[in-house]
């Protein structure tokens, strides 16, 4: 009986928040137990891709051939009839998001309604509606949309949102939420101006819906969530960040973004003290870091982080920070300093002694250095290390502008619009595809989110107060307590 009453008594505690949560699930992520091979298969598929790139355009004398050098890409744009084998992209990740199905093997969902008037009840055909689904769905767009969220976004597991083929935009409250999921595909997309939301009831499956604090405002926000690959998307102008990963969440690629107009735009890792967080392994490879940028592109709190063949065209502060000890391993990317003299440093070490991260594993291999920028690297003795585990050299940064050329959003509304697009048909009706341009005005990258105030989540200090020592008791009295029994 003793038993059951404190369970019980745990999860009344633990629905108060996502943070209440995670206090009590403290499980360690399980990383992949040698992240240097998976740093060696990028490399590797990236050289390979390049070197196919090169002997076509040598023995056929064509430059217009639809191979990149870009792995992700020459993966899936090079079957001409891709539109009609979309998911095939789910093979196409590399990195430590490489295994993340989104809704491959499940059933084609076609978002025909734009609209998000009901978090609790939203209507077939909506883009809420499809997320929430427990099964495997790929969605796909078959115009122009343009969807103004009045809450977050709660994704369930095995989702692909597949916004090839049209000009699909997301803005508003919230905006994505990743929570304790995992398999998640997020493929061209444009995010932005999303605002703080909550205070509010928001459904997260069809069988449930809670009461939602005070969001960030993230663009996409991964809360103790693996096996997650966010590409192609073109991401500015959020509340707080543009990807923000906390709480344990692991296994994530992101690809092939364009990243703008923002101040603190990544965040890895929820906090120094935060232990599961040591298991989290990040591949950022081929995104374009451009205009207006501020900081943390991105800022690193514990854990394995690949920077790849990047461009980082602005920064204000810097581009890499980190604290706690996390491991960022910079290879083959662009790193073009801004003219102020006092920020010519790519890498910070945030709100930490200079003794105490001289140990820190921090490597740059390949990167071009341009304008006076400089990488501070850290780590003694980590040369015979890396030396041996990257045994394919990386390539040289000099191709960056080949790597990157089509980062971010593509097709409708985006810099390559030679891709194919859904052409009739709704939920379960026909699924015809055609190719060309949308005759549709683009939309404009323009703020008309909610002005609605928000109060802080536990806004009753009181309650708040008791969540506390109540929480406090239990950790420290009643637990021991339970290993006696």
């Amino acid at each position: 009986m003793f038993s059951r009453n404190y369970i019980v008594v745990c999860f009344l505690l633990s629905s108060f928040s996502p943070l209440a949560k995670a206090t009590f699930n403290l499980t360690f992520p399980t990383p992949h137990p040698n992240p240097d091979e998976v740093v060696q298969d990028v490399q590797s598929r990236v050289n390979a891709s390049i070197s196919r790139r090169q002997t076509l355009q040598i023995s056929q004398n064509d430059e217009s051939t639809c191979l990149t050098g870009n792995p992700i890409d020459d993966c899936w744009k090079c079957d001409s009839d891709w539109p009609n084998n979309r998911q095939r992209l789910a093979d196409c990740a590399i990195g430590f998001g490489q295994y993340a199905l989104g809704g491959k093997g499940g059933e084609y969902y076609i978002v025909i309604d734009s609209s998000d008037d009901d978090a609790v009840t939203p209507k077939p055909g909506t883009l809420r509606y499809a997320v929430i689904q427990p099964e495997p769905l790929w969605i796909v767009f078959p115009s122009n949309m343009l969807i103004k969220l009045k809450q977050e976004l709660i994704f369930n597991s095995y989702k692909t949102l597949d916004g090839r083929g049209a000009n699909v935009h997301i803005m508003g409250g919230g905006c994505i939420t990743l929570q304790y999921i995992s398999n998640v595909i997020i493929h061209n997309i444009h995010i932005h101006h999303c605002v703080q939301s909550g205070e509010a009831n928001v459904r997260s499956s069809p069988t449930h819906f809670g009461w939602r604090t005070e969001s960030d405002g993230d663009g996409i926000s991964i809360f103790g969530s693996k096996d997650i690959w966010i590409d192609h998307c073109s991401l500015s102008h959020c509340k707080d960040g543009l990807i923000d990963a906390v709480m344990g969440s692991t296994a994530i690629t992101i690809s092939n973004n364009f990243f703008s107009h923002h101040n603190e735009v990544m965040l890895l890792g929820h906090s120094d003290d935060y232990k599961p967080d040591s298991g989290m392994q990040v591949t950022i490879a081929f995104n374009h870091f451009g205009e207006k940028l501020v900081q943390r592109m991105p800022r690193c709190r514990r854990g394995y982080i690949h920077v790849v063949n990047n461009d980082f065209t602005q920064w204000e502060m810097y581009a890499i920070g980190g604290s706690g000890n996390p491991t960022i391993n910079s290879q083959g990317n662009r790193y073009t300093a801004p003219s102020n003299p006092n920020a010519k440093e790519v890498t910070k070490r945030v709100d930490t002694e200079g003794g105490d991260w001289r140990d820190w594993n921090w490597r740059s291999e390949g990167d071009i250095l341009v304008n006076g920028a400089f990488f501070v690297a850290s780590g003694e003795g980590v040369e015979v290390k890396y030396e041996k585990a990257y045994s394919v050299e990386p390539k040289s940064a000099v191709l960056i502008n080949q790597l990157t050329m089509h980062s971010g959003v593509l097709g409708v509304g985006g810099r390559d619009n030679n891709l194919g697009k859904w052409s009739s048909g709704a939920n379960g009706g026909g699924t015809g595809f055609g190719s060309g341009d949308d005759e549709d005005d683009d939309y404009s990258d323009e703020m008309s989110g909610s002005n609605m105030p928000l109060s802080p989540p536990f806004s009753n200090p009181s309650l708040f107060s008791l969540f506390i020592a109540v929480s406090s008791f239990l950790l420290l009295n009643i637990i021991p307590l339970l290993f006696m029994l």
